[in-house]
């Protein structure tokens, strides 16, 4: 397999724009303020519609309707609107169907908004800091497969036998079949888009949680978990879903209980019909 080509193919991406990457320098500042955004925001016409429709759906069931970035910004907070910025911005490189990881059309990307939306109760919950970071995180975890999808569907008998045979994880599969994994073409991806060093480092790590037990850094753990609670309800196992390692030590890190899980699964569930609606409508369909 040739590495190179794989890795050229980054660039075959839609690029996150201008906007989307300035929303995301501003919101990392711990000195950033809602007329930062505003400025922004309000001369991209496209996104400005997206983040209205978007800030307007039943998930965020505000009573009143939303007509302005202004408003936007003081009814959802700073975190949420970057969150639906990135959401309107990654959407058309993550809705197309990944055959070599048997995933259809759009199922990626209610994956990847799920977890995301998931992660961000979570860390509201907890108070953890920069959570647009993590919400973007979350959201482009993935993106390496839509890179190797069609070298997977190529390699997929060799890698369920690794898989199998060997007991190795989907991802270490991926590794010594293709020489790279998607969490690393992810994590390239990250770089060459200019996203931080911490973004960075959380795509390239979070199929590997252990790796940060130790300290205050629970980024990549709970990012984990929310992967196993959409794992659980779910939404996006596709081919490998089944394929990689559950870490009862990352729950207990977290000091995330079996009420917790059972609270924040019936949370989603609750708000299911909404979040499909935010899904769809974030995808473009």
């Amino acid at each position: 397999m040739d590495l190179d080509i794989i890795i050229q193919k980054i660039d075959s991406l839609s690029p996150v724009s201008a906007t989307g990457s300035r929303v995301m320098e501003i919101i990392s500042s711990p000195n950033s303020s809602l007329e930062e955004i505003v400025d922004v925001i309000k001369y991209d016409q496209g996104l400005t519609a997206n983040l209205l429709r978007l800030c307007n759906s039943a998930y965020f069931g505000l009573r009143t309707k939303v007509e302005s970035i202004r408003q936007a910004v003081a009814y959802l907070g700073l975190n949420k609107v970057a969150g639906v910025v990135m959401m309107a911005t990654l959407s058309k490189n993550l809705t197309a169907a990944q055959k070599g990881y048997d995933l259809n059309e759009g199922e990626l990307w209610k994956y990847s908004v799920s977890s995301a939306l998931i992660v961000q109760s979570l860390a509201e919950k907890r108070q953890l800091g920069n959570i647009p970071c993590l919400f973007t995180s979350a959201l482009l975890k993935d993106i390496g497969k839509v890179i190797l999808g069609t070298h997977i569907q190529d390699a997929f008998q060799k890698i369920i036998l690794s898989v199998e045979k060997e007991r190795l994880t989907f991802l270490e599969a991926e590794r010594k079949i293709l020489g790279i994994d998607h969490a690393e073409l992810g994590a390239m991806v990250a770089e060459k888009w200019r996203f931080s060093p911490e973004m960075v480092f959380i795509i390239r790590n979070h199929h590997d949680p252990m790796k940060i037990l130790i300290g205050d850094d629970l980024s990549i753990p709970i990012i984990y978990l929310a992967d196993t609670i959409c794992m659980m309800v779910g939404i996006g196992g596709g081919a490998d879903g089944l394929a990689y390692r559950y870490y009862q030590e990352v729950m207990d890190r977290l000091s995330f209980t079996e009420i917790d899980l059972q609270n924040t699964i019936a949370d989603f569930w609750e708000k299911n019909k909404a979040v499909e609606e935010m899904i769809k409508m974030s995808g473009g369909n």
